[in-house]
């Protein structure tokens, strides 16, 4: 704060000063006047900034409101994509507009029904059918401690196989499936484990869906495109393990793609964010990182993209997820420079999304915010988001409060 003292002698020694040479008393009351307002002025912009201040840093309201309906999908409102599978859970949907519907393009996580005392699991043989492995609780060589990996003769298998599945709403809060789309599964060697978690970048009047590609092989990602939903073109995989969160933006820069994806590296390095650059959305290149890891944050363990960034007179603003080595998941931003997305210009100090609620902090896999797809509606962003690896909610931020809580 402030504190302004006027010394009333200080002002006689002035109005002396003045009648020395001859000037009218209505001059010196002008120059006190003067005096006294500029003084309090300064004081009054002083407290004014103080209070400000105050406001901001003890604010407590959150940047996302989330949805009162809040599980809005649950495993239970979706049927298994055959006999003899479980879903277990629902997961990190793309979101998308289509036919004047919302769109959600759901991860299904599914398993078969389990025996006691025996682990079972789905994987695709060569011909691309799903196979069930059965393993003895009591078999030495198995480690079931993640309930999402299992180890078993020093090969790592998934408790569950993931494929996707497009559903729609006209209320954003009620989906179904709509007749004549289909979903989507692994086909090939790179993604006998499953397909997951795509984001959805509209261009022109198709839809291109990066997607995590799971084999035994390693983590990719891999590019698919339709115009429906029903019918569906293989580009292919377009970046190799160990890689996924990739999010392509909207809009060329400069003439040329732009995407957001996230390398691993288990020894030199770590899952940091980077960016990438390519004339077709196939062949991608000059690859730059933009985002580490940071010692005792939200986003210390790894980070990685949501979906296609949001363009902003302040530039493109990124939500992502960040997560702790006690896998922690919440969210966070960043905001690129609008000629050259390589460049950040402000991250995210703390959450702006945590887990908090029952929903979030337990489940498959318990306190977990993830979010990979997004709507806009002016100043409003609309996200979808998986919690706790079991269920899909939904939530609003205002983008002009998200920048502000950026600086901006």
């Amino acid at each position: 704060m402030c504190t302004v003292i006027l010394d009333f002698s200080f002002v006689c020694r002035i109005c002396a000063l003045f009648s020395v040479f001859g000037w009218g008393v209505n001059i010196v009351y002008l120059f006190v006047v003067l005096v006294y307002f500029y003084s309090f002025l300064y004081a009054f912009l002083c407290i004014s900034n103080f209070l400000t201040h105050r406001i901001i840093m003890n604010n407590t309201e959150p940047l996302f409101i989330r949805f009162a309906q809040n599980p809005i999908l649950t495993p239970r409102d979706i049927q298994p994509s055959m006999e003899g599978l479980v879903i277990e859970c629902l997961l990190n949907p793309g979101v998308f507009y289509f036919r004047n519907k919302i769109g959600l393009l759901l991860r299904v996580a599914e398993r078969p029904l389990q025996k006691e005392n025996f682990i079972s699991f789905p994987i695709l043989d060569d011909l691309n059918r799903i196979e069930i492995m059965e393993i003895s609780k009591k078999d030495p060589e198995l480690n079931w401690t993640d309930p999402r990996v299992i180890t078993f003769r020093g090969e790592d298998y998934l408790t569950t196989i993931s494929h996707l599945c497009p559903v729609f709403s006209d209320d954003g809060i009620h989906f179904s499936v709509l007749e004549g789309t289909n979903r989507l599964f692994g086909n090939n060697e790179y993604s006998s484990f499953g397909i997951e978690d795509c984001r959805v970048t509209q261009i022109g009047d198709e839809y291109y869906l990066t997607y995590t590609s799971v084999s035994s092989k390693g983590v990719g990602v891999g590019l698919k495109k339709t115009k429906d939903w029903g019918n569906y073109t293989e580009l292919g995989l377009i970046f190799p393990p160990h890689n996924k969160d990739c999010a392509i933006f909207e809009e060329k820069i400069n003439g040329l793609y732009y995407a957001l994806h996230r390398p691993s590296s288990p020894e030199i390095g770590g899952n940091y964010m980077w960016i990438a650059e390519s004339p077709d959305l196939v062949h991608w290149g000059n690859h730059k990182c933009i985002a580490c890891t940071r010692a005792g944050k939200f986003d210390s363990a790894r980070l990685g993209a949501g979906c296609a960034p949001v363009k902003t007179e302040k530039g493109w603003l990124v939500i992502y997820h960040g997560a702790t080595i006690e896998n922690r998941y919440c969210l966070g931003a960043l905001l690129l420079d609008i000629n050259d997305p390589s460049v950040v210009i402000a991250r995210s100090e703390s959450p702006i999304m945590e887990p908090e609620t029952s929903y979030e902090k337990m489940g498959f896999f318990g306190d977990v915010i993830f979010t990979n797809g997004q709507l806009v509606n002016g100043d409003e962003l609309i996200i979808y988001y998986g919690a706790a690896d079991e269920v899909i909610c939904g939530a609003k931020a205002s983008i002009i409060s998200i920048l502000r809580s950026l600086g901006f």
